[in-house]
């Protein structure tokens, strides 16, 4: 009888040592992206384990168009998404609490179509530009357009297909586009005619809800940690090691090459530059968007991010 009792006592020993160091519930959060080279740390610390490694469960929802995805956001069936300044007014604006909790690596371009004959910049004056407006993308083009003393006229596509389809086939003048589709336009003929990372025009950024800030904050800054272990990964890996999870991705086969021929790394999650935010912000509410000056501190919150 006393062996068969201590048998026991080991055995429930040995089970309660188990449940402690059992790893508790993963924390989970429902993530929204476009395909740009701004989702990419997401997508790599999805699938290198990186979220996993810091106890977190992340959904990754693709969509393939902003408006797509302001119905997913008005819906409430995500905790952060891929966005910008003016977005996050207008979300505010419309009762969608959500706050800017750091910048994304972008880059947008402004092309010509192949047989526009334009090359530069100011070639596109009173010319057709295709984007989608009130975004990131108008912002750009309007900057550009200020800066070189010309205006121009939109034409609204919103899929990226069909932008791209329209500029090949010469139905429009130019486009916006960030990376890895404007390299893909360029490399059929497109003419390349300004970059605003060369501007350095930055207002995209990474939003996360009031709700999931309050109710999950151990979640997001654990998103933000693995963030940057995908981008310390990205930077110090071949490109040909991790491309193909990119194109499992609908990212098209060129994402490769651009890179490849990246001459600068990719950041770590930063803030957003406060003079740029408030020019954004004055913008969005010349569009008609907003109708008061949000502030930098009612918009943002960089608390998550690692120290």
């Amino acid at each position: 009888m006393k062996k068969i009792f201590t048998v026991l006592l080991l055995s429930a020993l040995l089970l309660t040592a188990c449940q402690s160091t059992k790893k508790q519930p993963e924390k989970e959060l429902t993530f929204g992206i476009l395909p740009a080279e701004s989702a990419i740390p997401i997508i790599l610390a999805k699938e290198k384990g990186f979220f996993e490694d810091e106890g977190l469960n992340v959904t990754i929802k693709s969509f393939s168009s902003p408006n797509d995805r302001n119905v997913a956001v008005q819906a409430k069936e995500l905790d952060g998404v891929i966005g910008d300044v003016m977005t996050e007014a207008a979300f505010y604006e419309n009762g969608l609490k959500l706050k800017i909790t750091s910048d994304i690596n972008e880059d947008f371009k402004i092309l010509s179509s192949p047989d526009s004959g334009i090359t530069d910049m100011k070639g596109l004056d009173g010319k057709k530009v295709s984007l989608v407006p009130n975004f990131i993308l108008e912002y750009i083009m309007d900057k550009f357009a200020e800066e070189n003393g010309f205006t121009y006229e939109i034409v609204e596509i919103p899929s990226f297909s069909g932008r791209s389809e329209a500029l090949l086939s010469n139905q429009v003048d130019g486009v916006v586009f960030t990376e890895p589709q404007a390299g893909m336009l360029a490399a059929q003929g497109a003419h390349l005619l300004g970059s605003s990372r060369d501007a350095g025009i930055k207002g995209g950024a990474l939003l996360f809800t009031e709700t999931a800030l309050t109710e999950k904050p151990d979640s997001v800054k654990a998103f933000y940690k693995a963030y940057n272990k995908a981008v310390e990964y990205m930077n110090t890996t071949k490109v040909s090691e991790f491309v193909s999870i990119l194109t499992d991705y609908q990212f098209p086969e060129a994402i490769g090459t651009y890179l490849s021929n990246l001459k600068k790394a990719y950041e770590p999650a930063g803030t957003i530059d406060k003079s740029q935010f408030e020019d954004i912000i004055k913008w969005t509410k010349e569009k008609g968007q907003i109708t008061k000056d949000y502030t930098y501190e009612e918009l943002t919150d960089f608390s998550f991010l690692p120290q």
